[in-house]
């Protein structure tokens, strides 16, 4: 199996859906945008957030497995994706790519 990078991209905060919407929680998400996670053996990576993961777990397995080439030709790297996390008050964006 081939070891995958996870690379966060981006970090968005809908502050006005969050007012509207969300109940006040004390701790929310402490990725921060550079950060870097490696996967092997298509496993979650510690450290890095169980819900994000879920988000692009089927990605990183297939990735692992050497495919690629999601939705025909998404990707100008086709062994690569962008996923987003679930959050939609602060949703990350993440790169997956697998190394060599």
């Amino acid at each position: 199996m081939k070891k995958v990078r996870i690379t966060a991209l981006r970090k968005v905060s809908h502050s006005d859906l969050s007012e509207q919407y969300e109940n006040p929680i004390e701790h929310s998400c402490d990725i921060e945008e550079g950060q870097q996670w490696i996967s092997v053996d298509a496993r979650c990576p510690e450290g890095l957030c169980p819900e994000a993961w879920k988000s692009m777990e089927e990605f990183v397995c297939s990735l692992a497995r050497g495919e690629g080439n999601f939705f025909d030709g998404w990707m100008k790297n086709p062994y690569s994706a962008m996923i987003s996390c679930n959050d939609g008050f602060r949703p990350v964006s993440f790169y997956i790519e697998t190394l060599e």
